[in-house]
C-alpha cells in the first residue's frame, strides 16, 4: 500500500514551488562541510514547532525536562512526532462481576467508606475506598503513597455518586488503582470513550499527553494557512494518528502512519542523495598523488593462499574508487570469516604505492591488538612500518609513534579512538578503514577523516544487513559484498539442546578437551538477577570448575587489563585453559584458531544476528568446529523457530533476512549500535515498497524542492548525516 502523496502519482514528482507570500527563509547546516540550505515553511509555523513544551498550559520547566528526556527534545515538533502506541477502549458498565481483570472499565460507584492507610516513616499503607456499582457489587479503590491524598479523598466522597475509570486489578474484591479519571454523573462526557495511550516517562501521566495534544492540534490549523500541500497533507495525517480511533489506526499499514512513514523516508532518502552528489564538489576532490612504488604484486606473491573471486572483485571496486578525481566512500559487508581484513590489507598496499599513510579503526583494543599481530609481520614482508596507537600508549612510546606519523615513516597505524585524538598528525592520510563500521557514529568517522585531506573511507561490517534496509543505514555508501569462504573452511556443525541434558554435554566437552579442543562458553548476563532466570556468566564459571579445573572467565564489568590478559592466556596454543566462560563480551574480534566448540546458554534469548556472530568465534582453524545452542526449560515455539534458522543456514544474509523479519530492526541491529538510523513512524518490514519509492523520487531530484527541506528540517536529517 502506498499513500498517493501527489495526486496521482504515488512518487512525487519534481515540480517547481513558488514561496508564497510572507514567507521567510531560514539558513541551516545540511549535511557536509560549509553545505547550506533553506527551509520554506512560514514563520508562524516555524516558530510554532520550535515552542518549548514549558510554555503549554500545564507542562512548565520540570515536565518539559522530562519530556525532552522522554523524547530527545523539547520542542512542539518533539511532541507531535511522538505518536500514540495504541488505543484503550474504556466500556460503560453497570456490573463489574461482567468484567476481567485486566480490562479498562468505566462504571458508576457509590462511595461507604474511607479507610487511610498509615504512615511508617516516609512511607504509607494503600488508602482503601470502598464502594459499590448499581448491581450492589464491592469494589475498592486503592491509592499507594500519594502525595496527593486528600485531593483523592475529596474526588471521592462517602455517600455520593461517581463515575470511576480505570483498570480493573484481581482481589478479593475487584480493584481499581490510581484510577485515570474520576468525574461526577453530569460530567460523563469528560472520560472519553477512548483513549490514545502513549508509550510516556517518569512523572508524565497520560492526562499530561492529552492534555498537550489537545492544546498542540487545536493552534495548528491557524499556523497551516497558506502552507505547502504536502506540509498540509502530512500534518494533517499526523492529527489523525495522535486522535486515533482505534489500535488498527496506528499500525505501520493504516494509511495515516503510511503517509507519514512515506514523508520521513523521502526526507532521509533525500539528505542521502544530496550527501552523494556533495562528494563530486570540487572543495571534495581527492589530493593527486603520483605513485611512488610497486607493491601490490609483491602482497600478491606473499599470500599463502588465493584470494576468492569476491575478495578479488571487491579489492578491483577499491582500485577503480583510488583513480577516480572524488573520494571512495565504500562499505564492505560480508559474514564472519569471509577475509574483510585481508581486503582492507590490499587497499592499504595500494594506498602505499602513492607513499600515502592508512589508518585502521578498530572499536576495542582487543581487536586492534588482533588486527596488529596479524597485519604487523606482512607489512614487515613489504618493507612498511606498522603501529599501533591506542589509549595505552603513554609517555615516551607514544610520542616516538606520533614522532614516526608525522614524518610518514609509519604507513600504516591501527588503533582506537586514540586515532583520532588532538595530538595525533598525519603527514598524509590518503585512506581511513573502519572495522566493524556498526559501532561507530559518523562523527567519529568524520573526526578521524578530518585528520587527512577528503582521504578514502573504506567501512568494514560484519553484521549482514538485507539489502532493504542496507539501502537506508548505508545509502550514501557504495557496497560491496563479499559471499564467498576462503577456500578449505570446514563448515561449523551447529545444534540445539535442552538444558535438561547438560550433564551429557559435560561429558562430551570432557573428552573433546582430552583430544585438544578449546571451548567458548557464552552466557547471556554477568551475574544472577531477581529478575531473570538467565544463567549467569559467574554462576556457570563456579559450576564448571566442578568438572573441569581449566576454565577461565571475562566479561564486561571486568578492569580492562584483566579481561583482555585472560583472553590472550585463552588464545595462547599452549594454555593450560581449555574452557572460557564469557558474556557478549567476545561477539566481535576474538580469534582463537584451536577454538573449536562454543555452547552458547540460553541462546533462546539472544537475536539471530548475535547468535550468528558468536558462532563466528570458532571455525578460524583447519578442524572441525561445533555450535551448541542450549536452550532453556520456558523456550517459547518461536524461540526454537529462531534456533532451527541457525542449524539449517550458516548465510548470514539468509540469517539477516529472517531476524529481520522474526523481530524487527531493534533486534537485528542491537541497541548499543551508534551508526543506525531511529525512525519515528517506519516499520522496516511493513514499509519495504516505501524504501523503494522514497529512494526514486529523491533521486528523481536535481535539487531537492523547497517543501522536501521542511520535511528534511522536520526530521532532522541534515544533522543526522553529516557524511
Amino acid at each position: 500500500m502506498v499513500p498517493n502523496v501527489a495526486g496521482s502519482n504515488p512518487v512525487i514528482r519534481p515540480r517547481i514551488q513558488k514561496c508564497l507570500f510572507g514567507c521567510f527563509l531560514f539558513p541551516l547546516a545540511l549535511v557536509g562541510k560549509n553545505l547550506v540550505f533553506l527551509i520554506y515553511m512560514k514563520k508562524e509555523l516555524y516558530d510554532f514547532l520550535n515552542t518549548d513544551l514549558q510554555f503549554v498550559r500545564g507542562v512548565g520547566p520540570v515536565l518539559a525536562t522530562r519530556f525532552a528526556d522522554l523524547l530527545g527534545g523539547r520542542r512542539v515538533l518533539d511532541f507531535m512526532l511522538h505518536i500514540p502506541v495504541y488505543v484503550k477502549e474504556r466500556g460503560i458498565i453497570d456490573n463489574v462481576a461482567t468484567a476481567s481483570p485486566g480490562d479498562v472499565i468505566t462504571t458508576m460507584l457509590y462511595v461507604k467508606e474511607h479507610k487511610v492507610g498509615r504512615s511508617f516513616g516516609r512511607r504509607r499503607s494503600p488508602t482503601r475506598i470502598t464502594c459499590v456499582d448499581k448491581a450492589g457489587q464491592t469494589v475498592v479503590i486503592q491509592f499507594f503513597n500519594s502525595n496527593f491524598l486528600e485531593y483523592w479523598l475529596n474526588k471521592l466522597p462517602i455517600g455520593q455518586w461517581r463515575l470511576v475509570s480505570g483498570k480493573l486489578e484481581p482481589g478479593r474484591a475487584p480493584t481499581i488503582n490510581h484510577p485515570d479519571f474520576i468525574e461526577e454523573p453530569q460530567n460523563a462526557d469528560k472520560i472519553p470513550k477512548v483513549q490514545a495511550i502513549y508509550r510516556s516517562g517518569e512523572g508524565i501521566t497520560q492526562k499530561t499527553f492529552t492534555n498537550v495534544r489537545d492544546q498542540v492540534f487545536a493552534v495548528l490549523p491557524d499556523k497551516m494557512v497558506g502552507e505547502d500541500e504536502h506540509l498540509v497533507e502530512f500534518f494533517d495525517a499526523l492529527r489523525n494518528a495522535h486522535f486515533a480511533k482505534t489500535s488498527a489506526d496506528l499500525l505501520p499499514l493504516a494509511d495515516d502512519v503510511i503517509k507519514l512513514a512515506y514523508f520521513e523516508l523521502l526526507a532521509h532518502q533525500s539528505a542521502i542523495a544530496i550527501s552523494r552528489r556533495s562528494r563530486n564538489d570540487a572543495r571534495h576532490r581527492r589530493a593527486v598523488r603520483v605513485k611512488k612504488y610497486s607493491l601490490v604484486d609483491k602482497f600478491w606473491a606473499s599470500l599463502p593462499f588465493d584470494l576468492t573471486g569476491a575478495q578479488k572483485q571487491t579489492l578491483a571496486d577499491i582500485a577503480a574508487d583510488f583513480v577516480r578525481d572524488f573520494p571512495m566512500m565504500r562499505l564492505v559487508q560480508g559474514d564472519v570469516g569471509c577475509g574483510k581484513t585481508m581486503v582492507a590489507f590490499g587497499a592499504m598496499v595500494m594506498m602505499a604505492e602513492f607513499g600515502a599513510q592508512t589508518a585502521l579503526l578498530a572499536p576495542t583494543d582487543t581487536l586492534a591488538q588482533q588486527h596488529y599481530a596479524k597485519l604487523r609481520p606482512m607489512c614487515d614482508k613489504l618493507g612498511l612500518v606498522c603501529e599501533i596507537l591506542t589509549g595505552r600508549d603513554k609517555g615516551a612510546a607514544r610520542r616516538e609513534k606520533l614522532v614516526s606519523l608525522r614524518s610518514g615513516r609509519t604507513r600504516l597505524v591501527i588503533g582506537t579512538h586514540a586515532l583520532f585524538s588532538d595530538d595525533v598528525q598525519y603527514k598524509d592520510l590518503g585512506l581511513v578503514i573502519v572495522d566493524e563500521q556498526h559501532r561507530f557514529g559518523v562523527a567519529q568517522r568524520e573526526a578521524l577523516r578530518a585528520k587527512g585531506t577528503n582521504p578514502d573511507v573504506l567501512a568494514l561490517s560484519a553484521t549482514p544487513i538485507p539489502r532493504t534496509l542496507s539501502m537506508t543505514v548505508y545509502g550514501d555508501m557504495d557496497v560491496s559484498i563479499i559471499n564467498e569462504k576462503p577456500a578449505g573452511r570446514i563448515p561449523i556443525k551447529t545444534t540445539k539442546l535442552p538444558i535438561a541434558r547438560m550433564n551429557a554435554l559435560i561429558d562430551r566437552l570432557r573428552r573433546q578437551i582430552v583430544l585438544g579442543a578449546k571451548v567458548f562458553w557464552v552466557c547471556p548476563l554477568v551475574e544472577e538477577s531477581e529478575t531473570s532466570d538467565a544463567t549467569a556468566a559467574e554462576h556457570r564459571y563456579t559450576e564448571l570448575k566442578k568438572d573441569f579445573t581449566c576454565v577461565g572467565l571475562v566479561h564486561g564489568q571486568m578492569q580492562k587489563d584483566e579481561r583482555d590478559a585472560i583472553m590472550a592466556e585463552f588464545a595462547k596454543p599452549e594454555s593450560d585453559m581449555k574452557i572460557l566462560v564469557a558474556t557478549t563480551v567476545i561477539e566481535v574480534g576474538i580469534d582463537v584458531p584451536d577454538a573449536t566448540i562454543i555452547v552458547i546458554e540460553n541462546a533462546e534469548r539472544f537475536g539471530l544476528a548475535a547468535l550468528h556472530q558468536l558462532r563466528g568465534r570458532v571455525g578460524r582453524g583447519g578442524a572441525q568446529s561445533y555450535c551448541i545452542l542450549l536452550y532453556g526449560n520456558d523456550v517459547s515455539p518461536d524461540g526454537l523457530k529462531r534456533l532451527d534458522v541457525l542449524v539449517e543456514t550458516d548465510d548470514g544474509f539468509v540469517i539477516a533476512e529472517q531476524d529481520l523479519m522474526m523481530r524487527g530492526v531493534g533486534e537485528l541491529l542491537g541497541t548499543r549500535q551508534s551508526g543506525w538510523i531511529n525512525y519515528n513512524f517506519v516499520d522496516y518490514r511493513a514499509h519495504r515498497d516505501l524504501f523503494k519509492l522514497a529512494t526514486r523520487a529523491a533521486s528523481e531530484m536535481s535539487e531537492p524542492e523547497q517543501w522536501v527541506k521542511d520535511f528534511m528540517y522536520i526530521f532532522n536529517r541534515a544533522a543526522t548525516l553529516g557524511a
